[in-house]
């Protein structure tokens, strides 16, 4: 497809506007707020008035007028003080519609100029196990990335491991005062959070570190210095948290249906880190600050003031700042994308923002790359806190995903006995299920923002939620089923001037043109929410569309259907409704099961 449906009919009122010599983005149209009085609504004649020194209306009536009879319009009228309001003739719609169904991609305009983009998600810490702080960045980022390539994009995702700091030397530590030199998952899984305790250590009553933690503490800092030096034994334990790491993580990252195609760590860009520094230097925008080497990063216009980004500490240690800036050094050699996204709390805007800064400083990203940052909200419980376990802790990611499928599979059995399906059945399905109702729970809200993590909303299948998304598309399927996959093919994959005649057969039934309208902002929706990062305007448009088919459903007989026109249009409006909503999911990040 080349157009819209939106520019088409900015195309046909610009053209109103022009031949009665007025400027053509006047003619500029946008989805009624008012669809009780028009499907489509223009206000350029409110803009021109005064310019025109006319009235509103007066400019508005001569549009109407010589718009009046064109075909894309069933009604074009002129509305106090100055609006035009259209809605589209069923003849129209169904042209466009013809298209969306023979489009490969169910009309999804492509981008004019594909690029290379990277995008920095997950942010996982080796020898942790994912929590559900996790989440959000994992589930976004991953969303984004299929957006971005559905839209002709090469999306490159980077799992950016946090695989070189001080909990290296902590375990490293740890382990020598255990003389432990063989280890599991779980071994590491307790060791961390004995070895950080044991350097946090205070005395009673007190802020104060105790003798021990300072002394530990001082190990841990010295471990972690050899290992960044190239220690033998260091790297041999490194190594080896980093192989059980790395399985535990894609197992994890596995089960959220979330896949990177880099699973790079801080430790890859050590190396560059001395040269970079060096010309920061060399440049002359790094200086030194009480033994430590900082860049200013204010600029023209900050509202306040920004602390100068440090780039090494006064002790010849590196920040993650460094780190970071040190990784588009490699990106930039090894990939050259044209832009990047970063996705992680909306508490780390400072740090995006010097870092960013410091990047475009140095010259280190080129001036027309664009450096993007993401920052997402917290998830909470009910109570408005953060999400803990019902003991207190933070809830690791693999529990959470159990818990919600858990509910689902009880919900599965509570509405259908083991003759209609099977407990294995049963379980398969909740998975499916609710990995959706984790996903789209979390997707559905605006990414800056906070949310409550409700199990009993986000696994009901009735409402805004991802399991009511799933059993629309299995409804879709099963009425297709029915059908029969002949009489479907039939339909669908008629000739040009056929299929337009079934659709027209259908589009002026009031249940059908409300499911044609949504159906066919498809186009506007999908690139809106990729510029604006936005994967909630998805989760936003496949609701109302899952709404209007269901209206469709109850409003139209379709099975019993006798003319054979009617019947073969609503097959269409089911396929291609169907499959508007399985794209959108895959770019949320789920799928569906055939039944449910």
């Amino acid at each position: 497809m080349k157009d819209r449906i939106i520019d088409l009919l900015n195309n046909i009122c610009g053209e109103g506007f022009a031949a009665l010599g007025y400027p053509a983005e006047c003619g500029r149209v946008n989805v009624s707020n008012r669809p009780d009085l028009c499907e489509y609504q223009c206000n350029g004649a409110m803009a021109l008035a005064k310019k025109e020194h006319k009235k509103p209306i007066d400019i508005a009536n001569e549009v109407v007028e010589k718009l009046s009879g064109n075909a894309a319009f069933s009604k074009i009228e002129s509305c106090m003080p100055g609006f035009i309001n259209i809605s589209v003739s069923p003849e129209f719609l169904a042209s466009y519609m013809s298209e969306m169904l023979k489009s490969e991609d169910s009309g999804l305009i492509k981008t004019d100029e594909p690029k290379r983009i990277m995008v920095d998600y997950g942010g996982a810490n080796v020898a942790k196990p994912l929590h559900v702080g996790h989440l959000r960045s994992a589930v976004i980022g991953e969303s984004l990335k299929r957006i971005g390539a559905a839209l002709g994009n090469e999306m490159i995702g980077d799992v950016h491991l946090g695989d070189w700091g001080l909990q290296m030397g902590l375990i490293i530590e740890e382990l020598k005062d255990r003389h432990q030199t063989e280890f599991t998952l779980a071994d590491l899984e307790e060791i961390y959070p004995a070895a950080s305790g044991k350097s946090k250590a205070t005395l009673p009553d007190s802020n104060e570190l105790t003798e021990d933690a300072k002394a530990f503490k001082a190990r841990a800092l010295k471990a972690t210095a050899d290992l960044q030096s190239g220690d033998p034994e260091c790297t041999k334990v490194w190594k080896r948290i980093m192989e059980l790491s790395k399985e535990d993580l894609k197992k994890n990252y596995d089960a959220l249906d979330v896949h990177f195609e880099l699973w790079k760590g801080e430790s890859d860009v050590q190396k560059y880190i001395a040269d970079m520094l060096q010309s920061f230097i060399d440049k002359g925008i790094a200086y030194n600050s009480q033994g430590a080497l900082v860049v200013d990063v204010n600029e023209e216009g900050d509202s306040k003031e920004l602390p100068p980004c440090i780039v090494r500490k006064s002790d010849g240690s590196s920040l993650y700042a460094t780190t970071d800036l040190a990784t588009l050094v490699e990106r930039e050699l090894l990939y050259k994308p044209d832009a990047y996204v970063y996705v992680a709390d909306k508490r780390q805007s400072l740090h995006y923002t010097s870092f960013f800064r410091v990047a475009r400083k140095a010259g280190i990203v080129r001036p027309e790359e664009s450096l993007s940052f993401l920052g997402f909200g917290t998830m909470n419980g009910k109570d408005g806190k953060p999400f803990k376990t019902r003991a207190g802790g933070v809830m690791r990611l693999e529990l959470l995903i159990k818990e919600i499928c858990d509910s689902v599979y009880d919900k599965i059995r509570a509405s259908r006995d083991e003759s209609e399906i099977s407990d294995a059945e049963a379980a398969e399905i909740a998975k499916t299920v609710g990995l959706a109702a984790l996903k789209y729970g979390d997707l559905q809200n605006q990414a800056s923002k906070d949310y409550v993590f409700d199990i009993d909303r986000f696994t009901s299948f009735e409402g805004n939620t991802g399991p009511y998304i799933l059993y629309t598309i299995v409804r879709i399927g099963s009425i297709l089923n029915k059908c029969g996959e002949s009489v479907v093919d039939a339909a669908v994959n008629a000739d040009d001037a056929r299929l337009k005649a079934q659709l027209e057969a259908v589009t002026d039934i009031p249940a059908v043109k409300s499911l044609s309208l949504v159906l066919t902002r498809y186009n506007e929706v999908i690139p809106s929410a990729w510029e604006q990062l936005a994967p909630h305007k998805i989760c936003q448009f496949i609701y109302e569309l899952s709404d209007a088919f269901n209206t469709f459903y109850h409003d139209v007989k379709i099975l019993t259907e006798e003319d054979e026109l009617k019947k073969a249009g609503y097959i269409c409006m089911l396929s291609l409704t169907k499959r508007v909503l399985n794209d959108c999911i895959h770019m949320l990040g789920f799928t569906a099961p055939d039944k449910m």
